[in-house]
């Protein structure tokens, strides 16, 4: 008879480092946290799933930044430093291997402490509900780190689900969330060929007429993508961004259902590109020369917070005293349901945003003390989800969470209990004028 469980035997983790702060996860919202943390004086340990530190920019060939021209600090930092390296070009896509470098780079220099390659798998908290320990596991077996404060800057909301947080999942009833997309890079394409066919945008080409000329070329073509508004971007001179690929109705909690949702999307990038390239002409040379190492995740879990950032807030444009940025993107929800979608890739809603702002206290968890949130697992509901998501705001929300998280080490509080005025929003201040200095003499970071 075959068991229902295995019950795996008890054993001591060892502790293998006690540190002030905890960033998990190094995308965009994290590898901000682990900058502002070290340079506002913590000792600071960043863990990254993945084999470099940028997540949605790199692991997931993201190639463009949301949503980043009104965030100070280390959000302009890393601009100069891509233009330094030649690296961004007139359409704001960026080279996602020069990004790599350069975040990796500004991490040492400011003194932080990164583990690649390590999952957080558990977490546990002391006897007064404050966040005490975080387990990973990796190719050193599985080790327990102890810190101060912690960051959850996981995008899907780990650590603070292992935390025992609670969440909220997709849409308020029915539960459905936004598909996921797999990037690609193409080369053997040519800029001018394309743009002179509408088919790239950039130059005098909008992103909407680029989106219905690559469609129309597409179906010529006999193709029909999964995403109804495929897109082509130029990178570089001989380099593209593509994306051509939802994957509808997969769980970002279910391994199994992201698994095939990646198989699938790689076979139809590459079906597609090949389909393209047998036709000659513009496409003649056409080749992907890397699909993403992680699929694209719009939304998991957005976590309970000290304040839930609401559809009204972005209707009203609600301001805060506490606020961490102000959100300018708008509502962007990429349609759940592709049977309700018809032709449409993005829902029409009835309503639109106004630039609004994020407070502190949404990035404060709510069941557990000692803990932040940083990027798209902040607490928000559905609507509001959809605009705050992308990483320019994910930047500035980690630049303010690394912030409160050392000060809240040093004036041996917690995050929840610093007054904002005070104590947090001078730190960030002082912070946003030393990035400042630091933006307008990066030096370059190319390969």
């Amino acid at each position: 008879m075959q068991s229902t469980y295995y019950n795996e035997p008890a054993r001591d983790v060892p502790v293998v480092e006690h540190t002030d702060v905890m960033v998990a996860g190094g995308g965009p919202a994290g590898v901000a946290a682990a900058i502002a943390a070290a340079r506002t004086g913590a000792r600071v340990r960043l863990l990254e799933t993945h084999g470099s530190l940028g997540g949605v920019w790199t692991s997931s060939l993201l190639c463009w930044i949301l949503d980043k021209d009104n965030k100070p600090g280390v959000m302009q930092e890393i601009l100069a430093g891509l233009d330094a390296a030649d690296a961004r070009n007139q359409s704001n896509a960026y080279d996602p291997e020069v990004m790599k470098h350069l975040l990796e780079r500004m991490c040492l220099e400011a003194g932080v402490d990164v583990r690649l390659h390590t999952r957080v798998c558990a977490a546990a908290r002391d006897s007064e509900n404050r966040l005490a320990v975080v387990l990973t596991e990796s190719k050193s077996g599985r080790e327990a780190w102890a810190a101060k404060v912690f960051v959850d800057a996981t995008g899907d909301g780990d650590l603070a689900a292992e935390a025992g947080c609670g969440f909220d999942l997709g849409r308020d009833a029915a539960g459905e969330a936004q598909p996921m997309s797999l990037m690609c890079l193409v080369a053997g394409l040519r800029y001018d060929e394309l743009n002179a066919r509408r088919l790239c945008r950039g130059g005098n080409v909008s992103k909407s007429e680029a989106k219905r000329a690559l469609a129309a070329e597409m179906a010529r073509h006999g193709l029909s993508p999964s995403y109804a508004d495929p897109t082509l971007f130029p990178v570089r001179d001989d380099l593209f961004g593509v994306m051509v690929n939802h994957e509808y109705g997969v769980s970002a909690l279910d391994a199994q259902q992201i698994t095939e949702a990646t198989l699938r999307a790689r076979a139809e990038l590459h079906h597609i590109i090949s389909t393209l390239r047998h036709t000659g002409d513009i496409w003649r040379d056409a080749r992907i020369i890397a699909t993403a190492e992680q699929i694209g995740v719009r939304e998991a879990r957005r976590i309970h917070g000290r304040y839930t950032v609401s559809t009204e807030d972005l209707v009203q444009g609600q301001r805060h005293d506490d606020a961490v940025c102000r959100v300018t993107f708008g509502i962007d929800v990429h349609a759940t349901n592709p049977a309700r979608a018809g032709t449409k890739a993005v829902e029409h809603l009835p309503f639109k945003s106004q630039p609004y702002d994020i407070p502190y206290r949404a990035l404060l968890a709510r069941d557990v003390d000692g803990l932040l949130l940083a990027g798209r697992c902040i607490s928000g509901d559905f609507i509001a989800h959809s605009s705050y998501r992308v990483t320019g705001n994910a930047v500035a929300m980690g630049e303010a969470a690394g912030v409160a998280a050392a000060v809240s080490v040093q004036q041996n509080q917690l995050p929840h209990q610093l007054d904002w005025g005070a104590q947090i929003k001078c730190a960030l201040h002082r912070y946003r004028l030393h990035s400042s200095g630091k933006s307008s003499g990066h030096a370059a970071c190319g390969q």
